[in-house]
């Protein structure tokens, strides 16, 4: 399936008082990824909910594995996990700069018409873009 790696340097203020990366900041590191993940398709978030698309989270797994450092240069892998339908699922990778897994996640988004508030199948625009 469609893969993008993600090359994210960890700021100071991403940290505790230890130097280590918060846990609720690997959320906003997948989202980094899922987003760098659309623009290799082309498009953008930005660009679905231009065109009546939304994509809430209904699900996140995250397994630590070793912490995460301020100035690390930490690389996400986001890899979808099969062409999707009303939902979509996306498995993660963060390794550090020396290659030593971080994390390993999993998330699931579903395709919310944002007019209706009801859910959706997956847009024609990206299931061809899918396909190539």
């Amino acid at each position: 399936m469609k893969k993008t790696q993600t090359n994210i340097r960890v700021r100071y203020g991403e940290t505790d008082k230890m130097g280590i990366v918060y846990y609720g900041n690997y959320a906003l590191y997948l989202e980094e990824g899922r987003t760098e993940w659309l623009r290799t398709l082309g498009f953008s978030y930005r660009y679905m909910e231009d065109n009546n698309v939304e994509l809430p989270v209904v699900n996140l797994n995250i397994n630590f594995k070793q912490p995460a450092y301020y100035d690390d240069l930490i690389t996400v892998t986001t890899t979808l996990k099969e062409i999707p339908s009303v939902k979509i699922e996306f498995y993660y990778e963060i390794h550090n700069q020396d290659g030593k897994l971080l994390v390993t996640a999993t998330t699931t988004l579903v395709f919310v018409n944002s007019t209706t508030k009801k859910l959706m199948k997956a847009p024609d625009y990206l299931l061809e873009k899918l396909k190539d």
